[in-house]
């Protein structure tokens, strides 16, 4: 491992969420102006994921403001980015989703994804036995 790898192996984020085309995603970014900083939130749908999961790697987010597409490309692991929510899941076929700006608003929906509670493992009481009984035979008087 060489210098520059031992040095982007220390800016790499681990405390970011799994991100994935057809997400809806927060992205918290500092933004400075003047000698004040704040932080500005871009809300909007993941529509590429570049350059595979290393320092390089960058998210394209589009969304739609004013009746015009806004698209922002960002790296994932810049020091800008404060932190990342991931706010809904969509279900998508494809790992770039570009067709997406053609789309109006009502022929752009995706299905959503409802994420599973996990299951919680509650030992069964012990049933309770059934006793058995035989059927009644019918007496037939004549």
């Amino acid at each position: 491992m060489n210098k520059l790898d031992q040095f982007n192996k220390t800016q790499e984020r681990k405390d970011l969420p799994e991100i994935r085309p057809g997400y809806t995603i927060r992205v918290h970014q500092k933004i400075k102006e003047g000698d004040k900083q704040r932080v500005q939130i871009f809300e909007g749908l993941v529509i590429a994921r570049k350059h595979g999961q290393g320092i390089n790697s960058t998210i394209t987010v589009r969304k739609v403001s004013g009746g015009f597409g806004v698209e922002r490309i960002y790296p994932v692991h810049s020091p800008i980015i404060e932190k990342i929510e991931v706010v809904r899941k969509h279900k998508v076929r494809r790992a770039k989703l570009y067709y997406i700006r053609e789309k109006s608003a009502k022929e752009a929906r995706l299905k959503e994804i409802k994420d599973k509670p996990a299951k919680k493992s509650v030992a069964k009481p012990a049933s309770k036995t059934k006793s058995v009984s035989k059927p009644k035979k019918e007496v037939l008087e004549k």
